[in-house]
C-alpha cells in the first residue's frame, strides 16, 4: 500500500495551553497527522507526505520528518515563501483563537499531478485552507484511482485583519464535497455547513451518496458520529470505479445508516491541539487496513485521547506506539 498524506506543516506558538505560563513553540498542523498515520499503518506500507515547506523553516521541518523512520520524504517540496506560522491562544480546554502569519501558496496542479499517479490512497488535511483550489481538487478527484479521505477543517476559516482566523461558510460546498470519498468535520463545522437546513444531521443524511460516501463528525470528549450511504463499502479500495472521475456513477441502492462511537478514554486537562488531525489519520489508516467503520473510529478515538495526553507533535509518533511514557 502506497498512501499519500497532503497537508501543511505549521510552526505553532501556543499560549495558555495548560498550567504552564510560558508560550510553547513547536511543529503543528499536518505534523500531527503524519505522526498518527505512520503509527497506525502496517509496517510494510509506504507513507508519503505531500507537503510544501517554506524555505525559512525547511531545515527544521526536514529534521522533524526524518525523526519518523516510516516516512518517505521524496515528495516534500521546499518553496521560497515563508512557512505557515500560527499563534494559538486557548480560552479554555477546547476553544481557541488562531492568528496566521506567512503561508505557502496552493499546490499548482501540474506539480501535484506528477506526485499522485502511483498512489493507492490519499489523505487530505486542510490545515491552512489554502492547500489547493477547488479546480485542483476536482482534477485530483479525476486523477486518483484510489480512495480520497478529507478533513475539511480550515476550509471553514477565513483570514481577518492581522491574520486572525474566523469561521466562514464554505462556498461551493457541494462541489468541494463531491471531490472526496469520505469527509471529516467537527460538530461546529457541520452546523456551519448545514446552517440553511436547520437540522445538521438531516443535512448529513441528505448529503451522503456516491460522493461523499460518508460524513464523519468528531464530537470532542463525546467520541464521534457518522452518516454513511449505501455506497460506503467495507473495502475503501473498492470505492472507485475506473474512468468515472467526476461523472456521477450508478447509484447504489440502499438506506443511509448512522451511528455514534463513544470515547472510552477522556484525558482531563490535556492538550487538544492536533487531536482532530490524529483522529482522521488514524481512522483512514485503519479503514485501509481492513477495519470496519466503527472499529476504525474507536481506534481514532483512542489515538485522539492519547494525543491529548502528549504535548506537541515532537515525539508523538513514538508516543502513539507506546515507545515512550507520558
Amino acid at each position: 500500500m502506497k498512501v499519500g498524506l497532503l497537508g501543511t506543516m505549521v510552526w505553532d506558538t501556543i499560549h495558555a495551553r495548560d498550567v504552564r505560563n510560558a508560550p510553547i513553540e513547536e511543529w503543528g498542523g499536518a505534523s500531527y497527522a503524519f505522526a498518527a498515520f505512520a503509527a497506525a499503518a502496517p509496517a510494510d506500507w509506504e507513507v508519503i507526505p505531500l507537503v510544501r515547506v517554506g524555505s525559512d523553516l525547511s531545515d527544521r521541518a526536514l529534521a522533524f520528518l526524518h525523526s519518523m523512520e516510516r516516512l518517505d520524504l521524496d515528495r516534500v517540496r521546499v518553496v521560497a515563501e515563508p512557512n505557515n506560522r500560527v499563534e494559538l491562544r486557548y480560552v479554555d480546554e477546547a476553544r481557541r483563537s488562531e492568528r496566521l502569519s506567512g503561508g505557502v501558496s496552493p499546490w499548482p496542479w501540474p506539480v501535484l499531478e506528477a506526485l499522485v499517479g502511483d498512489l493507492d490512497a490519499l489523505y487530505v488535511n486542510f490545515i491552512s485552507g489554502f492547500e489547493m483550489e477547488l479546480e485542483t481538487a476536482q482534477r485530483l478527484r479525476m486523477r486518483m484511482h484510489g480512495p480520497v479521505y478529507c478533513d475539511l477543517h480550515s476550509l471553514f476559516l477565513g483570514v481577518a485583519a492581522g491574520g486572525l482566523r474566523t469561521p466562514q461558510p464554505l462556498d461551493h460546498w457541494r462541489d468541494w464535497l463531491s471531490c472526496f470519498d469520505v469527509v471529516q468535520l467537527n460538530e461546529d463545522e457541520l452546523a456551519l455547513l448545514a446552517s440553511a437546513w436547520g437540522d445538521p444531521w438531516e443535512f448529513a443524511a441528505q448529503t451522503v451518496g456516491d460522493m461523499p460516501r460518508a460524513l464523519l463528525v468528531t464530537l470532542a470528549e463525546r467520541g464521534a458520529a457518522y452518516v454513511a450511504s449505501a455506497a460506503f463499502r467495507p473495502d475503501p479500495l473498492a470505492w472507485r470505479e475506473p474512468g468515472v472521475g467526476l461523472k456521477r456513477p450508478l447509484a447504489v441502492p440502499g438506506a443511509v445508516r448512522s451511528g455514534k462511537v463513544e470515547a472510552r478514554d477522556v484525558v482531563e486537562r490535556g492538550d487538544p491541539t492536533g487531536s482532530g488531525d490524529v483522529w482522521g489519520a488514524t481512522c483512514f489508516a485503519r479503514l485501509l487496513a481492513g477495519d470496519a467503520l466503527e472499529d476504525a473510529m474507536a481506534a481514532a478515538n483512542e489515538a485522539g485521547a492519547r494525543n491529548a495526553a502528549h504535548r506537541g507533535a515532537t515525539g508523538l509518533y513514538d508516543f502513539l506506539q507506546g515507545r515512550i511514557a507520558k
